[in-house]
């Protein structure tokens, strides 16, 4: 199903339709402020073994996930004070921060040193959609920007596919904050000027 959202102000009733597929299990296709991203619960394991399945992606590889906001980062992520001095001059936005991960975090979604990538995009249907659900949810790109494209290509693998726009396929800047000591993965699309 293709979903068409108003990007500026996503319509309550449609965010729910979202959080319902969510919460069923579901996969969503949905925008976020770098890229379209497929998504599911963070916390339902046979949604993310679809998704490692679809993206051809061994399970050692975790990938990022979407939180509403910083105080709900805190819950799955260690976070000093210097790491959140960061995070709250860069967040919302087009980052990835590494972080050491909580035991509220599956371990399916850890690394072996028991890191995780977390991001809140700076996209008002993305952010409506965790808030609205009360839980984060998968991120991994799509690696096309036209909604209509997207939705022949993945109908058929998720149940949804939300019309946000068209959004310039452009990676986030990773930020490693392990140990308190800010480093630079990856340049992308957020700006480094904080470290």
């Amino acid at each position: 199903m293709l979903l068409s959202l108003n990007p500026d102000n996503p319509q309550k009733r449609l965010i729910s339709k979202v959080v319902q597929v969510l919460d069923q299990g579901g996969l969503i296709v949905y925008p976020t402020d770098t890229f379209y991203g497929i998504g599911c619960d963070l916390f339902n394991k046979k949604s993310i073994k679809q998704i490692y399945q679809l993206k051809r992606r061994p399970l050692t590889k975790p990938f990022s996930f979407v939180c509403a906001n910083l105080k709900d980062i805190s819950l799955y992520a260690q976070v000093s004070s210097n790491a959140y001095r960061i995070m709250k001059r860069s967040l919302p936005g087009p980052y990835t921060f590494i972080l050491e991960g909580t035991r509220l975090v599956p371990k399916l979604m850890l690394t072996k040193r028991r890191t995780v990538g977390i991001r809140v995009p700076d996209n008002k249907i993305c952010l409506a959609i965790v808030r609205s659900l009360g839980r984060p949810i998968i991120s991994t790109s799509v690696n096309l920007d036209e909604p209509s494209v997207i939705h022949d290509t993945y109908s058929s693998l998720v149940e949804i596919v939300i019309d946000g726009g068209v959004i310039s396929h452009e990676p986030s800047t990773v930020v490693s904050l392990i140990d308190d000591n800010p480093a630079v993965i990856r340049e992308g699309k957020g700006e480094i000027n904080f470290i």
